[in-house]
C-alpha cells in the first residue's frame, strides 16, 4: 500500500454556544492549546476577528498548519488539522477542541495527502 505524506482531518463543530466562536482572544486561545497538547511545533500563527461576527485564523506548525473558520451565529466551525508528521497528536488536540467549543455533534473527515 502506497504511503500518505501527511493526514488532513476536516472538522465540522455544529452547535457550539455562539459564545465559544465570536471572539478571537478565546478562539486563538483555544487553538494555540490544541496545538500545544497535541506536540505540534509551531511556526507562526494569524487570526481575525470580522464585524459583525466570526473569526479565522491559522497556526502555521512545522508539520503543516491548523485552521479555523467561525460562524457563531449557527453554532458553526470548520477546523482543519494538517500533519505530516506521526509525532503529532492530532487526537489530543481535537479532544482539548471539543472541550473549549463545546460542539453539540462533530464530523470528522480524513484525507490522505501526497500519495506516494
Amino acid at each position: 500500500m502506497n504511503r500518505a505524506l501527511g493526514y488532513h482531518l476536516l472538522l465540522e463543530f455544529h452547535g457550539c454556544p455562539p459564545e465559544t466562536l465570536e471572539k478571537v482572544e478565546y478562539v486563538e486561545k483555544a487553538m494555540k492549546e490544541a496545538a500545544r497538547v497535541s506536540r505540534a511545533n509551531v511556526v507562526d500563527t494569524f487570526f481575525h476577528q470580522f464585524n459583525p461576527h466570526g473569526v479565522s485564523g491559522v497556526i502555521v506548525i512545522q508539520e503543516s498548519h491548523l485552521s479555523i473558520h467561525t460562524w457563531p451565529e449557527h453554532g458553526y466551525a470548520a477546523v482543519d488539522l494538517f500533519t505530516c508528521s506521526e509525532d503529532v497528536d492530532v487526537e489530543k488536540a481535537i479532544e482539548y477542541l471539543r472541550s473549549a467549543f463545546r460542539p453539540s455533534s462533530v464530523s470528522v473527515v480524513e484525507l490522505r495527502r501526497g500519495i506516494v
